[in-house]
């Protein structure tokens, strides 16, 4: 979309957007992100600062508690999440590595929980970021068991490498997702960073995947066939108890 055509909203969305998760910016790097013009970032910043969607501190700003607010009350992540935790903290007590829970939003997997240990190693991964569902283990898991029109949809599209080991020839990948369907697992080494290796089912509910669990460890640890079974219970009982509470599950 061209930026003299943008609404208002759609000027204020950008310039949200461009910001990391915990990561302040300038004017001048939010102006070089949104491309808009720098006086127009510049009132569009100080406008998202005085309502508390924006945190000014000296010359920079980052996310503020206003969106934080906003942002634990969508339907999604506090009926989701509320219901995940548990499972999310039996995995990680028994793995002791960073598990994740995350839901599919276009062709992104988006993180909705982590849970970490105080030595767990770096991931391209946070809540509320996105990463490509083709790159993933979560990913994979989310895209597997949806329709076909969806999967050619996201195959059709260049598929994006963040490391050697990513995949993009989507012959590849349309084989590896028929192997997630039958087993109910997503494997993925070192394919969004490298030294990082990721296991991940699907979430199913009225035969639809809302949501994955995965337990990234580093390369050197990974063991599918320990993490397999763990993993794949957990995301059985989730889905379970997700189907109870879902309306439009008979009772």
């Amino acid at each position: 979309m061209k930026r003299d055509t943008m609404s208002l909203l759609e000027r204020y969305a950008l310039i949200l957007g461009v910001f990391p998760g915990g990561t302040a910016l300038s004017l001048a790097e939010v102006t070089t992100r949104t491309a808009l013009p720098r006086s127009t970032t510049h009132r569009l910043l100080v406008e998202l600062a005085d309502v508390g969607w924006l945190a000014r501190s000296g010359t920079k700003f980052e996310l503020g508690m206003a969106l934080f607010e906003l942002g634990e009350r969508v339907g999604l992540k506090h009926r989701l999440r509320t219901a995940a935790l548990p499972f999310m903290q039996d995995l990680f007590s028994v793995t002791e590595q960073t598990v994740h829970l995350a839901v599919r939003d276009g062709h992104d997997a988006v993180y909705v929980e982590k849970i970490h240990g105080h030595l767990s190693f770096p991931l391209p991964s946070q809540i509320g970021g996105r990463l490509p569902l083709t790159c993933t283990a979560v990913g994979k898991a989310l895209l597997a068991p949806e329709s076909k029109s969806v999967q050619q949809d996201v195959l059709a599209r260049p598929l994006r490498r963040f490391t050697p080991h990513s995949i993009t020839d989507p012959k590849v990948l349309s084989l590896e997702l028929d192997s997630i369907r039958r087993t109910g697992v997503a494997l993925e080494r070192e394919e969004a960073a490298l030294g990082g290796c990721c296991l991940a089912s699907p979430v199913m509910v009225n035969k639809k995947p809302i949501a994955a669990l995965s337990v990234s460890v580093p390369k050197a640890q990974f063991k599918p066939e320990l993490l397999a079974p763990a993993v794949r219970t957990a995301a059985l009982a989730l889905g379970r108890v997700l189907t109870r509470t879902s309306p439009d599950t008979p009772q």
